[in-house]
């Protein structure tokens, strides 16, 4: 069994690499998102235009995932600790 040391300072790295995933695929997908758009869409066979939704249904689910499961358990454990 790890301490609660060791799971805060787990939580906190899962957390900083979580974070910098979804900051980089929201600057991927601003800067190219025709290309993007194009291989998806050829990918999954989705039409272009439904691309923006689906793209910002992954990203808000993401960060929600991020918070839930990363950042408020680091936030209780260091509220405790």
């Amino acid at each position: 069994m790890t301490d609660m040391n060791t799971l805060t300072e787990f939580l906190g790295w899962c957390s900083i690499i979580n974070i910098s995933i979804l900051f980089l695929s929201t600057i991927a997908l601003a800067v190219a998102r025709k290309p993007v758009s194009g291989i998806h869409s050829k990918m999954f066979g989705v039409s272009e235009s439904a691309l923006p939704l689906t793209y910002m249904q992954y990203l808000g689910n993401y960060k929600i995932a991020i918070i839930v499961l990363n950042i408020v358990p680091y936030i209780a454990l260091k509220i405790i600790s």
